[in-house]
């Protein structure tokens, strides 16, 4: 017959996976009863809402069974105070947002365009679901607050949940958590009429208050330009990296360099750039044409020591599923290459000193 203090022992093995301690010295085992061979647990979590739940009560499942087979296990779950929580936190965590404590994330990549209309949201969608495909626990943090279409093309209308330790992102057919200013509007049609502080306010917001969990990556979906937004993810949050989006035509030139010398200013290394709308193929006869004109993305992109990560063709079908809400249906091989190169570690960071024509005076300025 088990005892207490077996039971209490092998618990102390079984960790929370997001505070990355033990059940027992976060004080989480409130109660052990054994009666024959029915072990009963009562654990406290620091919510209820935990997305991880049901992993933990699967954890202790198992270490008691380790112990005895044949043993009956009944786990009930309850929460912790809002003082408990407190001290086992800590108050720096409910300062800098309490889900910020929490998060675990591997890394974080920002797309970013230098002009609107590029389809920095395709690519930061695609991603996302190629990373997914390939087994990858992924977020997408829809930093375009003023025109988000995130939410849109994944499908998604259910509303993102609360808890007492931050909110909780919307998933995706596939488990992609989103956040996005449109999943918490009345109306997706609604328009968000703020001023830049608001606005960097809010992204701040769903970086530290929503509860994100445990990811490999997480990919931010910049606005176009280089203002406000695109400042407060540079300087607030722990990028590893920008992946820059643009087109073919000449303008090309002057967006990437705008974005370069921004990213070197503040020391943000560019993964590299995409093109998208390179070109278009003859449903017919498989020939390439290019609608917009020659790429110049390879001539602008060498000087600057920033690679050509993938060039994206023009295709009706990824509109439809736009439309559709049915992204994750979309398969194009170049998505693919970008994503292994994420997953290798192997893209390329910039030289910012040489990303940029600007003196040296100018590069050690303050961004105002």
């Amino acid at each position: 017959m088990l005892t207490e203090t077996q039971v209490r022992e092998a618990l102390g093995h079984v960790q929370d996976p997001e505070l990355g301690r033990d059940l027992v010295s976060l004080g989480m085992v409130r109660k052990i009863g054994i009666q024959n061979q029915t072990v009963a647990i009562t654990l406290a979590l620091t919510t209820l809402a935990c997305p991880l739940k049901e992993d933990i009560v699967q954890d202790v499942r198992e270490a008691i069974l380790a112990l005895d087979a044949e043993a009956e296990v009944e786990i009930e779950l309850t929460e912790m105070t809002p003082e408990e929580r407190k001290r086992l936190l800590g108050k720096s965590a409910e300062q800098e947002g309490l889900a910020a404590h929490l998060n675990k994330i591997g890394q974080v990549f920002a797309v970013m365009s230098g002009k609107g209309g590029v389809g920095k949201s395709l690519v930061t969608s695609m991603l996302a679901v190629e990373l997914a495909r390939a087994g990858r626990r992924v977020g997408i943090l829809d930093a375009d607050i003023t025109g988000p279409s995130i939410p849109k093309m994944f499908g998604l209308t259910e509303r993102p949940t609360s808890s007492p330790v931050g909110i909780a992102p919307v998933r995706s057919k596939t488990g992609i958590r989103i956040m996005s200013i449109n999943l918490l509007l009345p109306n997706e049609d609604d328009a968000v009429i703020w001023r830049g502080p608001l606005i960097s306010g809010a992204v701040k917001q769903f970086w530290g208050d929503v509860f994100w969990g445990t990811l490999d990556y997480l990919l931010v979906d910049l606005p176009p330009g280089t203002a406000d937004v695109p400042l407060t993810v540079m300087q607030s949050l722990p990028l590893n990296g920008i992946i820059l989006v643009t087109s073919p035509q000449d303008l090309a030139g002057m967006v990437v360099r705008k974005a370069a010398h921004m990213a070197a200013q503040l020391k943000v290394p560019i993964l590299g750039v995409v093109e998208n709308m390179s070109y278009a193929i003859c449903p017919r006869c498989g020939e390439q044409f290019a609608l917009f004109g020659p790429s110049h993305i390879a001539a602008i992109c060498e000087p600057l020591r920033i690679p050509v990560l993938g060039r994206i063709p023009l295709d009706p079908h990824i509109a439809e599923l736009c439309d559709q809400g049915e992204i994750e249906h979309y398969v194009q091989p170049v998505f693919s290459e970008i994503a292994a190169l994420l997953l290798q570690g192997t893209m390329h960071k910039a030289d910012h000193e040489l990303a940029s024509d600007m003196s040296t005076e100018n590069r050690k300025k303050e961004v105002p």
